[in-house]
């Protein structure tokens, strides 16, 4: 190989094992103010999509190890990937999408598992990960609130009653 593809597929490993996961996007018919829209919005949500040429992405890939990706490669193919959320990458994906008919997602790589196109776009179905964290904790909260909830209840109970009595005392001189 040239030097030059040899640098190219350096770069796409580079951007692969840097990134947690792996989308592939069909752009085809895409005009180029509507593509630099999408990498504006993907750029907002933390990830990055580079245009590749199927081979070089297929050698970077298995020099990774990846799962296979060779079904998925053909026609014209970018590649998002980021440092942080799937779902956020998802859902501009596909809202995207929605917006203008295209680009379509042909697969992707979580963690080193293959995705199809439908469980992507469950993907972007899901709250991003600052909202499910949220949710874990206050989950993981209520238990302890509860229980210091029922801790005070007696003694919540008792100043009550003392306090009752005490107004009943107050009102009957």
């Amino acid at each position: 190989m040239r030097p030059e593809k040899t640098n190219i597929v350096s770069d796409i490993r580079e951007k692969l094992q840097a990134s947690p996961y792996l989308l592939i996007v069909d752009y085809s018919g895409m005009k180029v103010p509507h593509f630099e829209s999408l990498r504006t919005r993907l750029s907002e949500a933390g990830a990055r999509m580079s245009v590749v040429r199927n081979t070089f992405l297929r050698i970077a890939a298995q020099e990774l190890q990846m799962p296979e990706l060779t079904d998925s490669l053909a026609g014209q193919t970018a590649m998002v990937t980021g440092e942080t959320d799937i779902c956020a990458a998802a859902k501009v994906i596909k809202s995207f999408a929605a917006e203008f008919k295209l680009p379509t997602v042909r697969a992707g790589v979580l963690d080193n598992a293959p995705l199809n196109a439908t469980q992507v776009n469950e993907l972007a179905d899901l709250p991003s990960k600052d909202v499910l964290r949220a949710k874990l904790l206050g989950l993981l909260q209520t238990p302890a609130s509860q229980f210091v909830r029922v801790l005070n209840e007696p003694a919540s109970s008792l100043a009550r009653v003392l306090k009752a009595k005490a107004d009943a005392l107050g009102s009957a001189s």
